[in-house]
C-alpha cells in the first residue's frame, strides 16, 4: 500500500477519536502527539510537521469541533484538509504552449528513473491526443540512448538522437527544429543525471535551459529517498527554477516523507506520480485524493477514471446481456480477467475503495499469482471447452492441467467455482423476472 506505515499509524490514532461523544483538549493533544511521531517516523521534514500539527490543533480545539455532535469525525476532516493543503490543495497541470511545440525538460539524479519516466509521460500525452517526441540528451550513461529508443519503440513514439559524441545543448536545439518540421506538439528532453549534484551537471542543464527555453522543467525524484528527495528538489530549484516534480517508485514508499514535504519546502507542486515499473503506471497527482487514501477514505474518482480508460464500455454492455440471459462462458470470464488486469495491481485498486484502510488491506492477501494461474487454465482449454465446460471429463482435465502448468486440483477448483457462479447468476436472473411479474414478495411488505 502507498505510505503503508504512515497510513496505518494515522488511521489507528484517528480511529480512537471516532467513537467519542465528547473531545477534550487533552484528547486532541494526545492524538496530535501520536500524529506528530507518525509523521516524523515517515521522514517528513521537521518544520513541515511542526506547522502541520499547529494548524490542526488550532482548528481542532475550536468551537467547530468541541461543540460538534461528531467531534472525532470533525478532527479527521480537519486532518484530511490540512494534509491536502500540505501537498498542494489542487492538481497542478502541465501548461501547454499556445503555439506548439511545448518543450518539457526532465532533470534529476541518476537512478531516479528519468529515462523510463520520459517514456511514461510521452505515453500519457499520446493517450490524450498529443504527438510527442522524445529527445536523448544523456550522452554519458552507457546505453542511455538505447534505453530511450527501446522505450519509445514499445509505445510507438519517435526518439530524436544524434549519438553520444554531440554536445547535449546542440542535440536539444536540433530536436526542437526536427519536432517543428514533423508536427510534434510536445517535445520531452531526457537530460543526463549524476550520482550526486555537481557543478558540471548543473552548468549543462542551465545551458540547455538557456538555449531551448523549456515551457516546463520537471524534476524526477525517487520517493523512497525521503528527505534526500526534498534536499535534491531544493538544490535543483535554486539553480534551474523547476516548475514541478515527478515522484517515482511511490508504490514502494511505505513512509511518505517526500510526497508530504516537497511542496511545503520548495513551494513547487508534485505534477505526476509513478506507481510501478510498467510504462502505463504514471498518473497526475491529486493532493485531495492522496490525502483520502492515506486516511483510508479511498479514492473513488481515480478508480472511475482508471475504469473509463481501461475498460471497454461496449463489451461491458454485451457482458450484461449475457449475464441476464445466463450465457456467461469461460471466454467471457477470461476477457473480464484481462480487462481487470489493465486497471493495475489489485492492491492499488483496492486501496481506492472507501473503507479499505491499511488494516483491512493488511489482512487481505492479494495473490495475483492466482489470477495468472486461472488465466493459464482457461487459455489451455479449447474453444468448445470454454463455451461448454460440462464436456471437460477426466482426460481433458489432465490435458488442461499439463498445458497450463497447474495441477488437476487447480482445474477442478476453477470448474467448481465457475459452476457455482453460474448457479448464482441463474438465481439472480429468476429473482429479477419474478420481481418484474410481481410474484416475488418481500416478507412483511405485502
Amino acid at each position: 500500500m502507498i505510505f503503508e506505515s504512515l497510513a496505518e499509524k494515522l488511521q489507528k490514532t484517528l480511529g480512537k477519536l471516532k467513537g467519542k461523544g465528547k473531545l477534550s483538549e487533552k484528547d486532541v493533544n494526545n492524538a496530535m502527539r501520536e500524529v506528530k511521531l507518525a509523521l516524523l517516523e515517515a521522514d517528513v521534514n521537521f518544520k513541515v510537521v511542526k506547522k502541520f500539527i499547529n494548524n490542526v490543533k488550532e482548528r481542532a480545539v475550536g468551537h467547530e469541533v468541541m461543540e460538534s455532535l461528531t467531534p472525532g469525525q470533525q478532527v479527521i476532516k480537519i486532518v484530511n484538509e490540512e494534509l491536502t493543503k500540505l501537498m498542494g490543495e489542487t492538481q497542478s497541470k502541465i501548461e501547454f504552449a499556445s503555439s506548439p511545440p511545448t518543450i518539457i525538460m526532465l532533470c534529476g539524479l541518476q537512478g531516479a528513473g528519468k529515462t523510463t519516466t520520459s517514456g511514461k509521460l510521452a505515453g500519457l500525452f499520446k493517450k490524450n491526443g498529443k504527438t510527442p517526441l522524445l529527445v536523448a540528451c544523456d550522452i554519458y550513461r552507457p546505453a542511455a540512448i538505447k534505453q530511450l529508443q527501446v522505450v519509445g519503440s514499445s509505445i510507438g513514439i519517435p526518439v530524436f538522437s544524434m549519438g553520444d559524441k554531440q554536445n547535449p545543448v546542440n542535440i536539444a536545439k536540433a530536436a526542437i527544429e526536427y519536432g517543428k518540421k514533423n508536427g510534434n506538439d510536445v517535445i520531452i528532453i531526457d537530460t543526463a543525471g549524476r550520482l550526486h549534484i555537481d557543478e558540471d551537471l548543473m552548468n549543462e542543464l542551465e545551458n540547455i535551459k538557456d538555449e531551448v527555453k523549456p515551457h516546463e522543467i520537471l524534476l524526477v525524484v525517487d520517493a523512497m529517498t525521503g528527505q534526500d528527495a526534498v534536499t535534491v528538489a531544493e538544490t535543483f530549484d535554486n539553480r534551474l527554477g523547476i516548475d514541478g516534480v515527478i515522484l517515482t517508485k511511490l508504490d514502494g514508499d511505505a513512509r511518505g516523507g517526500a510526497a508530504l514535504s516537497i511542496r511545503a519546502v520548495t513551494q513547487k507542486p508534485i505534477k505526476f506520480v509513478c506507481m510501478g515499473e510498467k510504462l502505463e503506471q504514471i498518473e497526475p497527482f491529486h493532493p485531495d485524493r492522496m490525502a483520502s487514501r492515506i486516511l483510508g477514505m479511498g479514492d473513488v474518482l481515480s478508480l472511475i477514471e482508471k475504469a473509463q480508460a481501461s475498460l471497454d464500455a461496449k463489451k461491458a454492455i454485451e457482458l450484461e446481456k449475457k449475464l441476464r440471459n445466463q450465457q456467461f462462458t469461460f471466454e467471457d470470464f477470461l476477457e473480464q480477467l484481462q480487462q481487470m488486469k489493465n486497471l493495475g495491481p489489485l492492491d492499488q485498486i483496492l486501496e481506492m475503495i472507501p473503507g479499505m484502510g491499511s488494516k483491512q488491506l493488511k489482512n487481505l492477501k492479494v495473490d495475483e499469482k492466482e489470477l495468472v494461474k486461472i488465466e493459464a487454465i482457461i487459455q489451455s482449454m479449447t474453444k468448445e471447452e470454454r463455451q461448454n465446460p460440462s464436456i471437460i471429463d477426466g482426460s481433458r482435465r489432465k490435458r488442461i492441467a499439463k498445458g497450463s502448468g497447474t495441477s488437476i486440483q487447480d482445474v477442478n477448483r476453477l470448474l467448481k467455482q465457475f459452476k457455482e457462479t453460474k448457479k448464482m447468476i441463474k438465481k439472480m436472473g429468476e429473482m429479477e423476472k419474478a420481481m418484474k411479474k410481481g410474484k416475488f414478495k418481500i416478507p412483511f411488505f405485502r
